[in-house]
């Protein structure tokens, strides 16, 4: 099973067009959307949700009004000043845990004299399986000020696996995360190649050179192709010659072509509309040679 992954230094560089492509080129890949913290591969492919899965990770403090004594001891030692207090209408005291301040350490547990405070997994967000026009689909929405992307991610990519083995396809489809933190390296360690999408500015080139560094240091065959290359032609050829140099294949360029914001309007992959841009998309394609046989 191939298992290629489409990763960009920062945001905004095209990569989830690029992926949207590839999935409606294939031929009935697994698609995958690690991109959890700012999903939007579901707007392109209109997925219909089969199954959908709560995401537990960590495990947040919650005060039982009941058995609270009104110490302050779990607000003397939290370091996150999560503990709130408020006034009853009888005057008393009471004390509460922001769910959004909690780290989830559990010293608050540990110290209260009453035991009165418990610490449940913490539900971060939701995970799916859904059919597209283009194939079966696995995503996730991280819930607002969750943690644990990198988790979710690793959920993500296993049940896409999983889903491509039992359904004999031979190709699973990722759209990873931008960046090089823990979110993108748990989207490509032991993928059989990684596509990197930049642009040919500043920023690009020096997010692409870090984004390559990772991908030697897994020892994960990366290729690489500029997008909107023909604003700076110059500087599209400073980065192939460096990506060149630091061992990763130049799998071609993308012109600049307003029709991808028509495309992502109508809800539609660059390749599905009348796009110039969709040759040179269909070329990469061709030349990264991951068809499912």
């Amino acid at each position: 099973m191939n298992e290629l992954v489409i990763i960009s230094g920062k945001g905004g560089t095209g990569k989830t067009s690029v992926t949207a492509s590839f999935a409606a080129l294939a031929e009935r890949p697994v698609i995958c959307d690690c991109d959890v913290d700012a999903a939007d591969l579901h707007l392109v492919l209109a997925p219909k949700i089969i199954e959908e899965h709560e995401f537990l990770s960590g495990h947040e403090a919650v005060i039982r009004q009941d058995d609270c004594i009104g110490c302050r001891i779990c607000q003397d030692v939290c370091r996150f000043d999560a503990v709130k207090t408020k006034q009853a209408g009888n005057g008393n005291i009471l004390f509460s845990i922001d769910p959004v301040s909690c780290e989830g350490c559990g010293v608050c547990v540990h110290f209260c004299p009453e035991k009165a405070i418990d610490f449940p997994e913490r539900m971060c967000g939701k995970w799916f399986i859904s059919e597209t026009r283009c194939g079966p689909m696995v995503h996730a929405r991280l819930g607002v000020a969750a943690e644990n992307s990198g988790k979710l991610v690793s959920t993500v990519r296993r049940e896409a696996r999983q889903l491509a083995e039992d359904h004999n396809h031979n190709l699973v489809i990722v759209d990873g995360p931008p960046g090089i933190g823990c979110p993108v390296i748990a989207s490509l360690t032991g993928a059989s190649q990684v596509l990197v999408v930049t642009e040919p500015t500043v920023s690009g080139e020096h997010d692409l050179e870090r984004v390559l560094s990772l991908t030697r240091h897994f020892q994960i065959p990366a290729a690489v192709c500029v997008n909107k290359w023909d604003i700076n032609p110059e500087m599209t050829e400073k980065i192939e010659v460096k990506a060149s140099a630091s061992g990763a294949k130049i799998a071609g360029r993308i012109r600049y072509d307003s029709a991808v914001t028509r495309a992502q309007i109508e809800q539609k992959a660059v390749v599905e509309i009348q796009a110039v841009c969709a040759e040179d998309i269909t070329r990469i394609w061709n030349d990264l040679n991951l068809q499912e046989s």
